[in-house]
């Protein structure tokens, strides 16, 4: 069955502090060309005619804040936010529980520059495959550093990509991945990465470079220079 024939439920991890920004507040709400970044995400999965409901997994005390500010303001009758957990893993485990898609796109708030295409490209990878997750190849040498400080052999940098999201998943995929680490106590960088501890396989797709996560102040000028130049205004 294709993916416009699912149901889709597209979960955003939005539980962040963002202490790297130095900013105040969590990352998700600083105003990016003048809206919120976390408005600018689910504005593009609320426009996409493929999602049937958005789950924003967010700090408690900021539920209010988004409830009022962000999908009220902008009109996101998609979309519903839930309290988040202390890491970004058990926030998605939290918006799982609230999910009712059969398929599950997962992203990060802090990737405002997602495209109807990324994600559709995960969707169909996720009917076929079961798990995908967009990355884009290392152009940089990479070397491994030994504890002594010192260069140690490297995988050659063509098998080595930079993974991004949207990642998406078979519910019943996800939901198990999530379950088991939960119950193992076992914590991961990304939600593949659950999936691959269980043995499933997850297809790696071509995602884009501008598809950035905003994480330093170099980052959000960045997001704001692309999104200023693509409207002609700079």
């Amino acid at each position: 069955m294709p993916y416009q024939e699912r149901n889709v439920t597209a979960i955003i991890a939005a539980g962040g502090r963002g202490a790297r920004m130095n900013a105040g507040q969590p990352k998700q709400f600083l105003p990016l060309a003048g809206k919120p970044i976390l408005a600018r995400t689910l504005m593009v999965f609320a426009q996409c005619a493929c999602v049937d409901e958005i789950v924003i997994a967010a700090p408690e005390d900021w539920i209010p804040f988004i409830e009022r500010n962000i999908l009220a303001f902008y009109g996101l009758g998609k979309a519903s936010a839930t309290p988040g957990g202390d890491t970004r893993q058990r926030s998605v485990y939290k918006g799982l529980q609230a999910a009712r898609g059969d398929l599950i796109l997962i992203h990060d708030a802090a990737r405002p520059l997602i495209t109807h295409d990324d994600i559709a490209a995960s969707l169909e990878a996720a009917v076929r495959d079961g798990a995908c997750a967009p990355g884009v190849p290392l152009m940089d040498t990479v070397k491994v550093r030994g504890a002594d400080g010192m260069a140690r052999p490297a995988p050659p940098r063509e098998t080595l990509w930079r993974i991004q999201t949207p990642q998406a998943f078979a519910a019943a995929v996800i939901r198990e991945a999530h379950e088991n680490a939960a119950r193992d106590a076992f914590e991961a960088t990304d939600d593949a990465a659950l999936v691959e501890r269980m043995g499933r396989p997850v297809q790696i797709i071509p995602g884009r470079e501008a598809n950035v996560k905003i994480t330093t102040e170099d980052d959000l000028l960045w997001c704001e220079y692309r999104l200023r130049r693509g409207s002609g205004v700079l």
